[in-house]
């Protein structure tokens, strides 16, 4: 079964995030689609949610807070706001796509198992929706290029329209962060290897306690063609379509044998 994305002009589009509600990403992002889409819903978490990955709250209830007419915040992580937006805000006209982003920070590698950028998507993808996460590649520290990230977001969305998407697969799409003339193209792309969690900073509390904090370091590896890392580190937009079904066919032929 495939889901496709539907004529733009008539779309219904449900846009969410992990950085939240009010954050600078998700406003552009609802900018670009309010000029190319038929209608377009915000409904993200009330506050940060980074690296929440694909969770949900379970043991505490969920909020829901109207700002405006098509514009809500949950008190809840990424996966929480759009379960609520499609079964709940939006039950009676369903979204015809689920968009997250625009992140700031790359969501690349191996990332995409921490991401509530990209977990946003999958929960789409689970409820049968064609879903899309966007991501800037800026560092923290630096002024995010978000005109370039509108840009390429509104070329992707374009050439996206009438695609087919295999039940199960969503796309990861990560903007390298420079102005939109120095972009080199926009590159399909598998995902490349990066771990975070390289760097542990270690501290004392006021009392004396010891802590620890994950830095932002990451091991990571540009070099390989034909990744999303690499794609990146060019200049160059990637794009990453990513399956929900992790199975590895091979090592379930060696089990087999093995059993």
């Amino acid at each position: 079964m495939r889901e496709r994305v539907p004529d733009l002009s008539r779309a219904r589009v449900l846009i969410s995030n992990d950085d939240g509600v009010n954050a600078p990403g998700i406003k552009a992002l609802e900018r670009v689609m309010k000029r190319i889409a038929g209608e377009v819903w915000v409904i993200a978490p009330e506050t940060e949610q980074s690296a929440a990955g694909h969770s949900l709250t379970l043991r505490a209830p969920l909020r829901i807070h109207k700002k405006s007419k098509h514009k809500f915040a949950v008190t809840g992580t990424p996966t929480d706001a759009v379960m609520l937006a499609v079964h709940e805000v939006m039950k009676d006209s369903p979204p015809d796509l689920v968009l997250s982003g625009i992140n700031r920070g790359g969501n690349l590698g191996e990332d995409v198992t921490y991401s509530g950028t990209v977990a946003a998507a999958m929960e789409g993808t689970l409820l049968g929706i064609p879903s899309v996460a966007f991501s800037l590649v800026t560092p923290d520290e630096a002024k995010a290029h978000w005109k370039t990230a509108e840009v390429y977001v509104e070329q992707v969305m374009k050439q996206l329209a009438g695609v087919s998407f295999p039940r199960g697969v969503l796309l990861n799409v990560n903007i390298p962060d420079c102005l939109a003339d120095q972009v080199t193209g926009i590159e399909t792309t598998r995902q490349g290897r990066r771990k975070i969690g390289c760097e542990l900073l270690q501290g004392h509390d006021p009392k004396g306690a010891p802590y620890y904090w994950i830095g932002a370091q990451r091991d990571e590896d540009k070099s390989l063609k034909g990744t999303d890392l690499e794609a990146v580190s060019r200049g160059a937009v990637s794009i990453t379509p990513l399956s929900l079904d992790l199975t590895h066919r091979a090592m379930m032929k060696t089990l087999k044998e093995a059993f």
